[in-house]
């Protein structure tokens, strides 16, 4: 790599591609020792390739192995992994999560979003002076980090979950049914935010709500059409065509949003909100997807994922944090987890749960892995928070999610239990091995 500047850019975006690939594979192993899911893994890479590992090093490494020119392709490459990513995000989120959950579910959910919410929300206008930049809105940064610090990653949950051995537990299913229930309000407030920032003003903003609405609209009309065509195909026996037809209709999604002025993976989430998982007597539709188009789609990502982390990494300097930084994290990492653990094992102790159970069930809450990231990536896009805060909450995002595994062995629930129906939905997704979204 010592010569990439001769070498055609084509050709260094390969190696870069192998490099990080190799180098997640190398961490994976030893880490899943730890009882730590991939993403952990990958959130480590990116850091360790970035400038706050790599750059530790004379010559100014981050910058010699992926150079400007090669960033816009990686760039790319690792946008289109997002979108398949976010497209199984919403796919997994199937809405028997929430039409199986109780009123106390459903209440659960309500304050494991709202405590963090409200503590988020009080600890950006605390720092907001410190933080906003000029032409940043101060509502829309209030509402941003307040969303950050709420996030539950259902994705990386349910491989938590899995690798404990704890899909069919009590608390698993609750988890569940809240992570899901937050992930759906959580990107519902995003949309609004990122709106807020993009737009220029009061006209600005009302003109991508209403553009927003419509596509909502559009896509609910669209659906079943899909749902027949998607049955054709299966009839058929067509993998190519399913497999063309779903990309295509999440790339366009994502398109969509873009030129509405919110970020391209909310269209990628709605198109997996949209999937058909039934239709109608053919019922075996939903595992003949996961089979023929979601198993394809889950090693693309698996392979596309680790470049948006090295990305991600190549942002995140903690070198440069200092005192103030290490005070901020010290502070975020604080609020974070007290938020999480007074909106999530505090009610759910208070409601019956054993001391035990519960700290489990805010341990599970506290996750955040690659939603966060994803989340963080907008608002530092967008300029809704600066390199300092950006640094800063990928590491909460991080450490939240590496000591949900040893935490949970900590409380030792490791023995699957019953789970009554309307806590655990049948045909749980996070049940079926072929769905696991791989990179998290």
């Amino acid at each position: 790599m010592a010569s990439s500047g001769a070498l055609p850019v084509e050709a260094v975006v390969l190696a870069d591609i192998a490099i990080v690939i190799a180098v997640c594979a190398l961490l994976t192993r030893p880490l899943r020792r730890l009882h730590q899911p991939p993403v952990v893994a990958e959130i480590t890479v990116g850091l360790l390739l970035g400038p706050s590992a790599l750059g530790l090093l004379p010559g100014n490494l981050p910058d010699l192995i992926f150079p400007a020119a090669a960033r816009l392709p990686l760039s790319a490459i690792a946008n289109l992994g997002l979108a398949v990513l976010m497209f199984l995000c919403g796919w997994e989120l199937d809405g028997r999560h929430m039409r199986g959950s109780t009123r106390t579910v459903g209440v659960l959910a309500v304050v494991s979003m709202a405590v963090p919410f409200a503590l988020g929300g009080g600890f950006a206008a605390l720092i907001e002076h410190q933080q906003v930049g000029s032409g940043v809105r101060p509502l829309a940064f209030v509402l941003f980090v307040a969303t950050a610090f709420s996030i539950t990653a259902f994705p990386v949950l349910a491989r938590i979950l899995r690798d404990q051995g704890l899909t069919r537990t009590r608390i698993g299913g609750l988890a569940m049914t809240c992570a899901a229930l937050c992930d759906v309000a959580a990107w519902c407030v995003l949309v609004l935010v990122t709106a807020l920032a993009s737009s220029g003003g009061t006209d600005g903003f009302l003109r991508v709500l209403g553009l927003t609405a419509a596509f909502g609209v559009v896509m609910l009309a669209v659906r079943p059409l899909l749902r027949r065509a998607l049955a054709r195909l299966n009839e058929r026996g067509g993998d190519s065509s399913l497999t063309a037809l779903v990309i295509s209709g999440v790339l366009l999604s994502a398109f969509v949003t873009s030129w509405i002025g919110i970020h391209p993976i909310f269209g990628a989430f709605a198109f997996g909100l949209l999937m058909p998982r039934r239709s109608g007597a053919e019922r075996g539709l939903g595992d003949e997807l996961v089979q023929r188009v979601g198993n394809p789609l889950d090693r693309a990502a698996a392979l596309l994922m680790p470049v948006f982390f090295v990305l991600t990494g190549l942002s995140v300097d903690i070198r440069r944090l200092g005192l103030s930084g290490l005070l901020l994290l010290i502070a975020a990492l604080a609020v974070a987890t007290v938020g999480k653990y007074l909106g999530s094992a505090l009610p759910a102790r208070l409601g019956g749960m054993s001391g035990r159970d519960a700290l489990a069930f805010g341990a599970l809450m506290n996750t955040r892995g690659l939603t966060e990231i994803v989340v963080l990536g907008i608002g530092h896009q967008l300029g809704l928070i600066s390199s300092e805060l950006f640094t800063v909450m990928v590491l909460v995002a991080l450490i939240t999610t590496a000591l949900a595994g040893p935490l949970l062995r900590r409380f030792k629930l490791t023995t699957p239990s019953s789970v009554p129906d309307q806590v655990r939905p049948a045909d749980h997704p996070a049940d079926h091995p072929a769905r696991e979204i791989q990179p998290v």
